[in-house]
C-alpha cells in the first residue's frame, strides 16, 4: 500500500492559475507518492523563495566549491564527490525532464537560465523548479485535442513532431550541463573527467526511460524510443554520454 507524503514545500505553492504543467507535476507526483519530489518540477511563481537559488550561481558564484568541501568535509574521499555531483546535475536538469517526456510527449524549459533549485538546512539540493512554466508537447497532445482554449495564456506551445520535442529537450540541455560539468571539472580538480560525466546522464535517461513507464503503467515502447532519441540528439550536439555498457542498460534502450 503506498502512503501520500503531504510534504510542506508542496503544501504551501500558492498556484493562482492552473497550467498544463502542475497538472502534468501533479500526475509525476503520484507515481512516487511516499517521496513527491522526486518527479516534477515547482513553479518559482508559486513559492516563497527561501533556501532556492538559480542553477546559474553554480556557474557565477563559489556555490559549487561550497557544496564540494563540504562534501569532502563529510565523506573525506574526494574521488567520489564528483560523481555524487555530477549525478546531482544530471538528475536536476535531465533526470527529472524525461520521466515527462516518455509518459506524456511534454517537456519543461531546462536551460540553466530557467531552473532554480531548493536546498535542505545542510546545502544539499533536494527540488527543482522553472521560472518560465511554459511546456512543449507534440502536436497531438489532449491540451490541444481539447480545442486548446488559450495556449498562450495556459502557457503551453505545439512542436511539429517527437524529433522535434526530443531534440530540443536534448539542446536545451546540452547548453546547461555542458559549463556546469566544465565549472565541476575545475572544482574537482580533475577528479572525474567530464566524458566520464555525460556518461552519468546517459545513465540517467536510461534508467527514467526504463524505470517510470513501469510506475506509470504505460508503453515500454515509447518511453524507449523517446529515450534513444534524446540520446541520439545528445551525441549529435557532442556530448558522449554513449560510454562503457553499464548493468541496467537494458531493453534495447542503449547509452
Amino acid at each position: 500500500m503506498t502512503v501520500s507524503v503531504d510534504d510542506p514545500l508542496i503544501a504551501k505553492m500558492s498556484i493562482r492559475r492552473t497550467l498544463p504543467v502542475h497538472e502534468s507535476c501533479r500526475r509525476l507526483r503520484e507515481l512516487y507518492p511516499e517521496c513527491p519530489r522526486v518527479y516534477g518540477v515547482a513553479v518559482m511563481g508559486d513559492l516563497s523563495r527561501r533556501r532556492w537559488w538559480p542553477l546559474a550561481d553554480l556557474l557565477t558564484t563559489d556555490r559549487l566549491d561550497a557544496m564540494f568541501d563540504a562534501a569532502v568535509a563529510e565523506s573525506d574521499n574526494r574521488v567520489a564527490i564528483a560523481p555524487q555531483l555530477a549525478a546531482t546535475l544530471a538528475h536536476v536538469v535531465v533526470g527529472r525532464v524525461i520521466p515527462l517526456l516518455v509518459l506524456e510527449g511534454r517537456a519543461w524549459d531546462t536551460g540553466v537560465e530557467n531552473l532554480w533549485v531548493h536546498v535542505d538546512s545542510e546545502g544539499a539540493i533536494d527540488w527543482v523548479g522553472v521560472v518560465d512554466p511554459t511546456l512543449r508537447a507534440l502536436p497531438d497532445d489532449g491540451y490541444f485535442a481539447d480545442g486548446g482554449p488559450d495556449a498562450a495564456r495556459d502557457r503551453i506551445v505545439a512542436l511539429p513532431n517527437e524529433a522535434a520535442l526530443t531534440t530540443w529537450v536534448a539542446h536545451r540541455s546540452h547548453r546547461a550541463l555542458d559549463p556546469l560539468f566544465a565549472r565541476l571539472a575545475a572544482v574537482s580538480r580533475g577528479t572525474m573527467s567530464v566524458a566520464s560525466m555525460w556518461h552519468v546522464v546517459g545513465a540517467a535517461v536510461v534508467s527514467a526511460a526504463t524505470q517510470v513507464p513501469l510506475l506509470a503503467g504505460a508503453s515500454e515502447v515509447t518511453s524507449m524510443r523517446r529515450g534513444q532519441a534524446v540520446l541520439d540528439a545528445l551525441m549529435g550536439f557532442g556530448a558522449p554520454v554513449r560510454g562503457r555498457s553499464r548493468p541496467g542498460a537494458t531493453k534495447g534502450l542503449l547509452n
